[in-house]
Order: structure tokens, then sequence, then C-alpha cells
């Protein structure tokens, strides 16, 4: 199984479905798996039952997804904020840090109305302490990382399968 982690908009479900489909695996997107459970949007169920309780059944989603034995798997931006999801996607995946500059993921999210962390009075500045808060996180979890910066997502996939297929050399 590999893993993508990063924040909001760093393209874990637009690049997961290219990676899966050019390596034949399966994809799982966490944040899906999750509304189909609950049966609305993440953003309606963050609003009427909060953060934590958001997180509890993420946990949960993470812990089945991760012994999955193989495919790829899209996470949500804070899945690392619990230790649990950290050590499960660690030990049982290959994680790959997708890691943007606030400011370009501003620059790709100004008008997304669908990301509940998001919507602030300042989301640049949102997306500045996200930052500064999860990237250490990201970088702990993650065995591989590639700066999304730029390049387009057939290029950001093929550099993550340089770095998988130099894992195994």
């Amino acid at each position: 199984m590999i893993s993508l982690i990063g924040l909001p908009g760093s393209g874990k479900s637009t690049v997961g479905r290219q990676l899966a489909r050019r390596l034949q695996l399966p994809f799982f997107d966490s944040d899906h798996v999750i509304e189909e459970q609950l049966g609305c949007s993440i953003r309606e169920y963050f609003e009427r039952e909060g953060e934590v309780r958001f997180r509890d059944i993420e946990a949960a989603v993470i812990d089945e997804l991760s012994l999955k034995p193989e495919g790829v798997l899209s996470t949500g931006g804070g899945v690392v904020l619990r230790p649990e999801n950290r050590q499960n996607l660690r030990e049982r995946t290959q994680v790959v840090y997708l890691n943007s500059t606030p400011d370009e993921l501003f620059r790709r999210l100004r008008h997304d109305k669908s990301r509940p962390l998001l919507q602030v009075a300042d989301p640049l500045g949102r997306l500045r302490d996200l930052h500064a808060q999860r990237h250490p996180l990201y970088r702990e979890t993650a065995q591989h990382s590639v700066d999304t910066g730029r390049p387009s997502v057939s290029t950001l996939v093929n550099m993550i399968v340089t770095q998988l297929e130099l894992m195994k050399t």
C-alpha cells in the first residue's frame, strides 16, 4: 500500500488516482470512505459534531484502509495529527509526502468552499499555520517526499514511481 499525505490542496486525490492507474492498483480516498460511512459531507459533519469526533472516525478508517494488501491511499490533510494514524501509515504503507508551500496551496484553493478548515477570514494565514503545525508531522511520517510546486500531475506521478523503485533496490 502506498499512502499520500500533505496539506489540503496538495494534490493527494488527483495524484493518487493517477498513481493508482499507472501502477494498476486500487485507489482509496479516506475522505470519500468517511463521507460514505457518515452519509453526509465531511464539512457538514465537522460543523455539526466538531473536529474531535471527526478525527475519531478518520482514525478508524485509516486503521482499516492501511491494512489492505495493496493500493494507493489518499488521506485527509489532518491525518497526521493523531499518533496512531502516523504509526499505522508508517508501519503498514509506503508514505509519500506531497509537500506544498502555503502560498502555492492558497493559489489553488482560494475559491474552494468545500474545505472546512479554510472557511476563515484569512485562509492564507490559516494555511501558513497548518503548514507550521503539520509539516514536522508529515516529515516524521513519510518515507518519501515530493515537492509539488509547479510540476504537472504526470510529472509528480513519475517522481513518486522513481522514488518507490529506488527503495526496492
